[in-house]
């Protein structure tokens, strides 16, 4: 079947991933005919697409794709050389194919006004501020968030075709055969860079060579586009002064166009206000813990007033954010009682690990803080890191290290150490226990914890994975044990 008009049949390699699933469900909501495949398929995604009547088949088969004769193959970064499908594609050129960012320009992003979230940590949660705030104000945006909202309701929305869209920059890799930032791709009018910092030790050599990827992208951004950033970051800083484009800074020091103050964390929530060139704007008071995330909702409230009232950026009404409820599995509470407190957390990275303990401090004040970590990214799982996690993770009172994911592809001098970052966190008085098995890491963590003993307790998991079901495990042990 070929395209009929400007209606195209689209195949994904890869369609259950987060990003590609999302964008699959985009293409659909324009129109177009959408299949895929993947291996292991498994909901929610495959759910989610099955009911926007995208077909997803299992595995990849160079016959099949043939027979199917889609317009366009969108080929996921987790594809490489070797995959049967690919090698066909390259074998033939019988088929046009793109990268996953490269789809999203020429479909979605080329002739919008793009909110582009960029930074090391909060560019979900980012994302999905400026994607409520801008729909709470705007006539139908779209967006692209790269997680599961709460609000917005959904994590996409195509939006009316002239809208503003917002979306998730991502620095990774765009595909095999483009090794360019995903990010770079998405035509930003408004950059926001969140923060910056050394991370995917996979594909970057350094902190520099994250820092050249950033400067290519503000160098795209428009003279009368914005670049809104963390101006309280030294690593944003060295990008220098930016004179092609209007720069706003965001920050707690004073001297930044837009001044986060009086920050205040309580058990009962968090409040704030916003001063715009010394102008008071905002005073917000709302239930999302941490300065982090303070600053991810000025950070949102800067682009998406410049966006829409770049001549008096304080007109754009702020009250909505007391409604906001977060992202799914950003400090993410699955169960509750008076002595027994349940967290999931995506934090992977010594700093988002810091920033969640120092604000579960202050939230949770006096009660036992126990901190459940799995190195399952790729930076995470060596030891690139590893004396940033062991000082992040010695806020807590208890640490359980979870297994090295795919311990077995890295070298043993390569590889996080568990029982060296147990030891250290040991000789600081913080209890710490490894584990080489996440299924034995569960059932040490139910027999010392449940039922709840020794006073009011919080344990937080952090992972950018499933840790193996442990999480869910727990949160369903701890709901059995009351």
């Amino acid at each position: 079947m070929s395209s009929t008009g400007n209606t195209l049949k689209v195949y994904f390699m890869g369609v259950c991933g987060t990003a590609m699933g999302n964008a699959a469900l985009l293409l659909r909501q324009a129109g177009h005919e959408v299949l895929g495949a993947d291996t292991g398929v498994y909901p929610p995604m495959s759910t989610v697409l099955r009911e926007a009547g995208i077909t997803i088949h299992e595995g990849y088969d160079p016959e099949r794709l043939r027979s199917l004769a889609p317009d366009l193959v969108v080929i996921g970064n987790a594809m490489s050389r070797g995959n049967p499908e690919v090698e066909w594609l390259l074998d033939t050129r019988a088929l046009p194919f793109t990268s996953l960012p490269g789809l999203l320009f020429d479909q979605v992003l080329r002739t919008r006004r793009n909110i582009v979230v960029c930074g090391t940590h909060g560019k979900t949660t980012t994302t999905a501020l400026t994607a409520f705030l801008l729909g709470e104000v705007a006539a139908d945006p779209g967006w692209l968030i790269g997680g599961v909202p709460i609000d917005p309701p959904t994590g996409t929305h195509l939006g009316a075709p002239g809208a503003p869209f917002v979306i998730e920059g991502d620095e990774y890799d765009s595909a095999f055969f483009d090794k360019r930032s995903k990010f770079i791709h998405y035509a930003p009018h408004i950059a926001v860079l969140n923060n910056l910092e050394f991370d995917h030790a996979d594909i970057f050599r350094d902190l520099v060579d994250v820092q050249r990827t950033f400067s290519h992208l503000v160098r795209i951004v428009p003279r009368n586009g914005y670049v809104v950033l963390n101006g309280d970051d030294l690593n944003l800083r060295a990008l220098g002064s930016l004179p092609w484009t209007q720069v706003v800074r965001v920050g707690v020091e004073p001297g930044n166009d837009v001044v986060l103050r009086d920050f205040v964390e309580t058990a009962q929530g968090t409040s704030f206000g916003l001063e715009w060139r010394g102008r008071e704007w905002a005073r917000i008071v709302w239930s999302m813990p941490g300065l982090f995330n303070a600053r991810n909702a000025a950070m949102a409230a800067t682009a998406t007033a410049l966006l829409l009232h770049p001549e008096d950026p304080t007109r754009l009404d702020l009250s909505a954010l007391a409604r906001f409820r977060g992202v799914k599995r950003r400090q993410e509470v699955l169960y509750r009682s008076p002595s027994l407190t349940v967290i999931e957390d995506f934090g992977h990275h010594p700093t988002a690990l810091h920033e969640t303990l120092t604000s579960l401090r202050a939230r949770f004040s006096g009660q036992v803080l126990t901190a459940v970590f799995e190195p399952r990214s790729n930076t995470a799982r060596t030891k690139v890191m590893q004396g940033g996690f062991s000082r992040a993770l010695a806020q807590a009172d208890e640490v359980y290290l979870g297994a090295v994911n795919r311990a077995e592809k890295l070298a043993e001098g390569e590889r996080f150490d568990s029982e060296a970052v147990a030891q250290q966190l040991e000789a600081g008085n913080v209890h710490a226990r490894f584990f080489t098995r996440n299924s034995d890491l569960l059932v040490a963590l139910q027999s010392d914890t449940l039922p709840a003993k020794g006073g009011p307790r919080v344990v937080v998991f952090f992972s950018n994975g499933s840790f193996d079901g442990a999480i869910a495990a727990y949160a369903q042990a701890a709901k059995v044990a009351g």
